[in-house]
Formats: C-alpha cells, sequence, structure tokens
C-alpha cells in the first residue's frame, strides 16, 4: 500500500518522465545550490544540494501539478520547479529547527 502511494505520488509530480535521471540529479544539484543561496546565502556541500534539489523538485512538482500539466515541461520547467520546491523545502526545515530551538 506505500509503494502504491509512493509511486501516485512520483506519477503526480511527473517531471521525471520529461528529464530523465541523469538531467534530474544535474538539475536537483543546481537548484539545491539556488535555493541554498536564496534561502540562507550558502550552498550545503554537492551531495546534500542534489537531495535537496531532487526531493524539492518532487515537493515542486507535487505542488505544480494541481495547477499545471508538469510532464510536459522540460529542462527548464524542471529547473524552476525545483528550485521553487527546494526554497519551500528549505523555509520549511528552518521553520522546524527555529522551533526545536527554543
Amino acid at each position: 500500500m506505500e509503494i502504491v502511494a509512493a509511486t501516485e505520488l512520483l506519477a503526480r509530480s511527473s517531471t521525471l518522465t520529461s528529464v530523465g535521471w541523469i538531467g534530474y540529479i544535474i538539475i536537483g544539484a543546481i537548484a539545491g545550490w539556488i535555493a541554498g543561496k536564496i534561502m540562507k546565502g550558502g550552498g550545503s556541500g554537492i551531495l546534500m544540494n542534489i537531495v535537496i534539489g531532487v526531493v524539492g523538485a518532487l515537493l515542486g512538482g507535487f505542488l505544480l501539478s494541481f495547477f499545471l500539466d508538469t510532464a510536459s515541461g522540460g529542462w527548464w520547467f524542471t529547473l524552476f520547479t525545483a528550485i521553487l520546491g527546494s526554497v519551500i523545502l528549505l523555509w520549511i526545515v528552518g521553520m522546524v529547527r527555529g522551533r526545536s530551538k527554543v
């Protein structure tokens, strides 16, 4: 049942279909780095940038899929989606970390 839910999430954020896995990793690294610059003034290292970018792309693709056909986008749309999702992801992480310090 959980695998089905994960598959549906990936299908909903279907930017994977237009770029491919290698492109997705490259875009994830770029998006994670840009989101790091936007949110806190620096990157987090190449591996963490990739993780933030890919997870952010899934999040952004999921959110945008309610309004747009995310599967038809190419590299630039995927990069935009990944940056948007990565910024949201970093904002959420910042909010959680901020609350845990209090």
